[in-house]
């Protein structure tokens, strides 16, 4: 079949899906935006979009969805640009999140669309109000967040089917929504993110860090609130006073995933650093920033204790490959986390707010490792038996697509 990938940073979610459907003979393409140059396994065509920052006073709740169906209105003009040249796809799979699926429907009206619908913004249940240090809960929130689900809505019902990576995550839609949507997760490769007793990492400073050592790692994309990036800061001083010898591993940038930008013009990661500063041996605490993928495995596979916390939202790619490497993972318990860890079996799970509680936990994990090993044995058991990549999701997934092609419809 001819299958279009639409997602504005391709590969995204489909750095493992476009080249297997590929070499299973279909005629993979993929649309992205002109100012992603990730390199990609299936030809790319680009579109050029301007994004226009709507007048709020004029749009209010609305704005949200000016900015992504103005996205999708450029995608639908670069399709039927597609159209007239007589490219016309039997399958079309794109991410919901920034309206570019919303119109190829009205480009396209054969082809069977399907989006990956991430998650679905709601006023309450889910991320909004959750923390309300940074973000005061109030129900002028809950109604933004209610304007900031209408595209993605819309992206659903227009669509013939729809995918989520996790339980939860698909338990955000409205059950109306939520009926047509599959639950398959990603995938991670467990052969390549595995442990590894002879693992190092070197540091900036030229220290080498070893599997076994006492290395507690903390890794996100960036550094910020959404990940608990306040919360582990905190439980920092009193860990490296009861763990002389520890070593802390943080990976992360100083940008804006999610939520808001902090007030003062400093990022998060030194508005939160600098509250613990003088408490903490900084000697000992190393900002990695990004780093290479090789560079992340050799990390997960050196940490003797992992740390993750989210707010109720997106699970992290970042937490199952930890689980993968054998990693203890203590978590928060949080409803994406839960789905994954169960306490005492899998790993450790500890309130999300609560600093001592993360001190004392860590601590104790880090003191007492041989106290863990089923845990982690557990943990990458959970990994391989119901994530792994190549056995179990992808494919799952392949046959999810080829389900809608034209030799099966």
């Amino acid at each position: 079949m001819k299958l279009l990938f639409v997602h504005q940073n391709f590969p995204g979610q489909f750095l493992h899906l476009a080249p297997a459907m590929q070499a299973r003979g279909h005629d993979c393409r993929a649309l992205t935006d002109a100012g992603n140059n990730r390199a990609s396994p299936i030809p790319v065509m680009r579109y050029r979009h301007k994004t226009e920052m709507p007048d709020p006073k004029a749009t209010r709740l609305g704005r949200n969805f000016t900015q992504m169906s103005d996205r999708g209105v450029t995608v639908a003009r670069a399709c039927l640009q597609l159209r007239e040249q007589g490219y016309v796809p039997d399958v079309i799979f794109g991410h919901s999140g920034w309206g570019e699926t919303l119109f190829l429907k009205e480009v396209w009206p054969e082809a069977k669309l399907l989006v990956y619908s991430e998650f679905y913004y709601k006023g309450r249940g889910a991320d909004v109000g959750f923390d309300t240090e940074f973000d005061p809960y109030t129900f002028d929130q809950v109604m933004i967040a209610q304007g900031r689900a209408a595209h993605l809505g819309q992206s659903v019902l227009h669509a013939d089917g729809a995918l989520s990576p996790t339980k939860w995550q698909a338990s955000t839609h409205p059950p109306l929504l939520r009926d047509s949507i599959k639950v398959i997760f990603d995938g991670v490769d467990t052969e390549l993110v595995k442990p590894n007793p002879a693992a190092t990492l070197t540091l900036p400073d030229g220290r080498v860090l070893k599997a076994g050592d006492e290395v507690l790692t903390f890794v996100n994309r960036n550094l910020e609130p959404y990940r608990g990036y306040h919360i582990f800061m905190r439980a920092l001083p009193a860990v490296l006073a009861e763990r002389p010898e520890a070593q802390v591993v943080i990976v992360g940038g100083d940008e804006v995933s999610y939520g808001r930008t902090p007030q003062g013009g400093k990022g998060w990661k030194d508005l939160i650093l600098n509250e613990v500063r003088d408490r903490i041996d900084l000697s000992r605490v190393h900002f990695l920033g990004k780093v290479p993928y090789p560079t992340f495995t050799s990390i997960l596979q050196v940490s003797r204790v992992h740390a993750y916390l989210t707010y109720p939202f997106v699970l992290s790619w970042s937490m199952l490959e930890a689980m993968s490497a054998g990693c203890l993972v203590v978590g928060s318990r949080t409803a994406p986390v839960q789905e994954l860890i169960e306490d005492g079996v899998n790993g450790r799970l500890i309130d999300f707010f609560d600093v001592e509680g993360w001190s004392k936990l860590l601590t104790k994990a880090l003191a007492r490792p041989e106290r863990f090993t089923d845990l982690r044995r557990a943990a990458r058991e959970t990994i391989v038996s119901r994530y792994d990549l190549q056995g179990v999701c992808l494919p799952q997934m392949i046959d999810w697509v080829e389900s809608y092609g034209p030799a099966r419809a």
